[in-house]
């Protein structure tokens, strides 16, 4: 719940600045889909979807809107790209204060028409005139980008309070169609809408499954992908669970099948999570962040942060011990330090192509001198023996080649991702600042090469760059996965 206390209580406290939401330039069409997975328009290159939930749309504030931008032989061009709103044509709603659209993201090809589909947790929807919140908007994809969108809702009673807390896609039930799963903030029903979906919001069919009952853990968050290598996408829950007289993060794995998602076993908890082949075995690995892990260093309440990796097998969870990494393991770059914020947000992708998954790891309370919480990331190299500190690197806002400077609470690397944008085998990153600018918010494109992330030749922009508005609006603050 970290985020929506974040956005609440940013959006009480601060003016926003007037600005005007426009549509821009599309991709350019392309002849047929390529079928690629994160590709909105078909042309063979992954795209990247940005959010910025509380900027002022149409004069509400915190009404939201997203930004795609479209991959190019050369990477993400950002002179092509669809802005995307509730006060955009073809998209269902109007601005309302506090809707927060794109603070939940998540994308894959519903209607399975080759082309993927943009999927919007608005949380903060009302439904008509009741007291229900929550609305998932599927905007989808085309030739010519992402044009028209349908709203769906769930007719289980108790999933209509802030449905789109967060959402997952993924073909959970392996029959080759893709699914979405989605949660809302007081009831421990995950919501499976059975693919294909249709582009009138028709789902095949709707599954709830009650967590909390199954296995005692609540659905606060959802990582998909596929642990143990079969034809179906895994499901992993991240929540909480009740240990003694208090709660404690803790996740669960769902496994995919064609009996539809059934519970595998419990991992470590957090606040973020990744899936990918670290060590190249062939099955997806577990990675989850907590950001207020204890340090090493801070044995009495240090919260540093940290990341667990769980190794996955054919029949699932291996039996292998779990490793846990933070900034005093061997080789990762900087100190565990209470603040730091280790494991805020974490991606996994192939950033020197080698075979093997790296994760990107945020640490966007880490502080630069006297700079507290200016923030940083680094990047963990996937190896045969796993996910190693060996060859680590570290990226803020004063490393050389970085534009900008690193300044206090900037919250650098609260938000990451690696995509394939220009289709050449390595994965570049997109960090974000959700603070910087004073909550405007700016993200940072760092292109890769044989020797993985580097900081030459990386980029930074804002929403006013791309024709969104000026002022506060957390620009950057979610990237879709």
């Amino acid at each position: 719940m970290r985020k929506h206390l974040r956005i609440t209580l940013a959006a009480a406290a601060a003016a926003v600045l007037t600005g005007s939401l426009l549509a821009a330039t599309a991709a350019t069409a392309s002849a047929a889909p390529s079928g690629l997975q994160g590709d909105f328009n078909g042309d063979g290159y992954r795209d990247l979807a940005i959010a910025a939930p509380i900027a002022k749309v149409a004069g509400k504030s915190g009404a939201g809107y997203v930004v795609v931008v479209y991959g190019t032989k050369s990477g993400l061009d950002k002179t092509k790209r669809t802005l995307i709103s509730q006060d955009t044509a073809g998209i269902p709603g109007v601005p309302e204060t506090g809707d927060y659209f794109g603070d939940r993201l998540t994308a894959g090809d519903l209607d399975g028409d080759g082309y993927t589909d943009l999927v919007v947790g608005v949380h903060g929807e009302r439904i008509g005139s009741t007291d229900e919140f929550g609305v998932l908007t599927v905007v989808w994809g085309g030739a010519d980008g992402l044009k028209t969108a349908t709203d769906i809702t769930s007719p289980l009673p108790q999933s209509r309070n802030e449905l789109g807390w967060d959402v997952a896609a993924g073909d959970f039930d392996g029959d080759g169609s893709t699914d979405l799963a989605a949660v809302n903030i007081s009831s421990p029903e995950l919501n499976i809408f059975k693919g294909p979906v249709s582009r009138t919001g028709k789902a095949a069919a709707l599954v709830g499954i009650d967590t909390m009952e199954e296995t005692g853990i609540n659905s606060d968050k959802l990582v998909a992908g596929d642990v143990n290598g079969d034809a179906a996408t895994d499901l992993l829950v991240m929540g909480q669970e009740l240990s003694g007289d208090n709660y404690r993060t803790r996740s669960v794995l769902y496994k995919g099948g064609a009996s539809g998602l059934t519970p595998a076993g419990k991992v470590a908890g957090g606040y973020a999570g990744a899936i990918g082949d670290v060590n190249k075995d062939g099955y997806g690995d577990i990675v989850t962040g907590n950001f207020m892990e204890k340090s090493t260093t801070e044995p009495h309440g240090g919260l540093g942060g940290a990341i667990t990796v769980t190794y996955g097998s054919a029949t699932g969870l291996s039996t292998r011990t779990p490793v846990r990494i933070n900034q005093d393991t061997t080789g990762v770059p900087g100190t565990a330090e209470k603040g730091d914020s280790f494991g805020w947000s974490l991606s996994a992708g192939d950033t020197n192509g080698d075979g093997y998954a790296d994760i990107a790891v945020g640490s966007m309370g880490e502080a630069l001198g006297s700079k507290t919480g200016a923030g940083s990331f680094h990047v963990l190299r996937g190896s045969a023996s796993g996910l190693t500190g060996s060859g680590a690197k570290s990226f803020s806002q004063d490393t050389a080649g970085v534009p900008g400077s690193a300044e206090a609470r900037d919250h650098f690397g609260a938000s990451v991702r690696l995509v394939d944008s220009n289709a050449d085998g390595r994965a570049e990153l997109a960090a974000g600042a959700y603070a910087e600018n004073a909550g405007a918010g700016s993200l940072w494109l760092f292109k890769t090469g044989t020797s993985g992330i580097t900081a030459t030749g990386s980029t930074t922009f804002g929403s006013t760059s791309l024709g969104g508005p000026s002022g506060l609006a957390y620009f950057g603050d979610e990237l879709a996965h």
